[in-house]
């Protein structure tokens, strides 16, 4: 007999949604979650935003798409059930030229395709609503709204307790060895257990977690930090929205914005530099092994030739604050240098083919007794309940 029924490797919300899930559907099934850290969502998913995203940028009819809008309900209503804190601010994304307004209109016509409402906003209700902010127009996107995802990730494994499974912190994965009947994990403490199927959403780490589970994965995970500033106490109340820009179709991320944070901070950022080190988020951090991946992997440096402008744009304004401050000052005037204080970073796992693709949709690998989620693309956190039952979908017809 195994000792567990599942064996989950990653404590983020991803990993913890989808234990829950497979508990809802298998109550007193026997499930560990090992998580390598002291405590959980300490990497992707405590270092975004907190933002609760409606899901306006994706592709009408989009499986993206859809999973972000009931991530949205499910997110805020987990709240509701659990206590947590959360705010529905309202999100604005803001025009500063003739081509973004016309990127805007696009936007409105998506926005209206997904189900989305959303509220144009000329430039003079612009400067009631938020007379900080200057644009030529905007979109206001009532339902996107904050939160703090590691509360969320507390609550999850309170739940997951009392459903009788076994969370094990401070806990790594070094070997896994899948046979006939089951699937044979190491840790760090010298024991090994035993478990009728595995999932790994294991984030930053996932695509060295499919290879220590022999699987061929042909993918690359290579960190981008998100580099931002927060603002001092006397400018917390600066805005009433979150304040986006309008989005470049030709780029992966969405450019520096201003958000609220649940704690009352308000920060600016972040920025999309490539990371030398997959989880160290100061700055100048650097880890050697990460950096010998990336240069020895074919896919890196097509990567790199294709966005080598925009790459050394970013690059630039994360050495220098005055042109990241003039990223900022395009739509929020009245910042100033000084407005910028404390640093922070995030770090974003994003998965490259061989051929220098950058993956924006789901990637998974999987084999007769083991799921690997190797790329959950962006709203992840939002979209975890939703995506946590997809990743349970496919354990199950497999």
């Amino acid at each position: 007999m195994m000792d567990y029924q599942y064996c989950i490797i990653g404590g983020g919300i991803v990993g913890l949604a989808t234990a829950l899930d497979i508990l809802s559907r298998d109550p007193g099934a026997r499930l560990v979650l090992l998580e390598k850290e002291d405590g959980f969502g300490q990497h992707q998913t405590g270092h975004n935003s907190g933002v609760i995203h409606a899901g306006i940028y994706y592709q009408p009819g989009s499986l993206k798409a859809g999973l972000c809008r009931e991530g949205a309900v499910a997110t805020k209503q987990f709240c509701r059930e659990n206590g947590i804190p959360f705010e529905t601010c309202g999100k604005l994304i803001v025009a500063t030229s003739e081509l973004e307004m016309e990127r805007l209109a696009a936007l409105e016509e998506r926005a209206h395709r997904n189900e989305i409402v959303v509220e144009p906003v000329s430039a003079a209700r612009l400067g009631e609503i938020e007379p900080h902010v200057s644009g030529l127009g905007a979109l206001r996107v009532p339902a996107t709204g904050i939160v703090d995802y590691r509360r969320i990730c507390l609550a999850m494994s309170e739940r997951l307790k009392g459903l009788g499974a076994t969370l094990r912190l401070g806990t790594r994965a070094t070997g896994i060895v899948e046979e006939t009947s089951g699937v044979m994990v190491r840790t760090d403490s010298g024991n090994t257990l035993r478990a009728e199927r595995l999932v790994a959403c294991a984030g930053l780490q996932s695509d060295r977690i499919a290879r220590l589970a022999g699987l061929e994965a042909t993918h690359l995970v290579v960190p981008f930090r998100g580099e931002y500033y927060t603002l001092p106490a006397s400018k917390a109340g600066l805005v009433g929205h979150l304040i986006y820009p309008v989005p470049d179709p030709d780029l992966p991320f969405l450019g520096i914005h201003l958000t609220r944070m649940i704690d009352g901070r308000l920060t600016v950022g972040p920025n999309a530099v490539l990371g030398f080190s997959r989880e160290g988020y100061g700055k100048g951090s650097v880890r050697l092994a990460d950096v010998a991946s990336m240069l020895a992997f074919p896919g890196f440096w097509r990567m790199a030739r294709r966005n080598l402008r925009s790459g050394v744009d970013e690059f630039r304004n994360s050495l220098f604050r005055r042109l990241y401050l003039e990223q900022c000052r395009k739509y929020c005037p009245s910042l100033t240098l000084d407005d910028l204080g404390s640093p922070g970073a995030g770090i974003r796992a994003q998965a490259i083919l061989q051929d220098g693709t950058l993956v924006q949709d789901f990637l998974f690998l999987s084999s007769p007794r083991m799921l690997h989620v190797c790329n959950a693309p962006s709203p992840a956190a939002t979209s975890a309940m939703p995506i946590a039952r997809m990743i349970v979908d496919e354990l199950t017809a497999a």
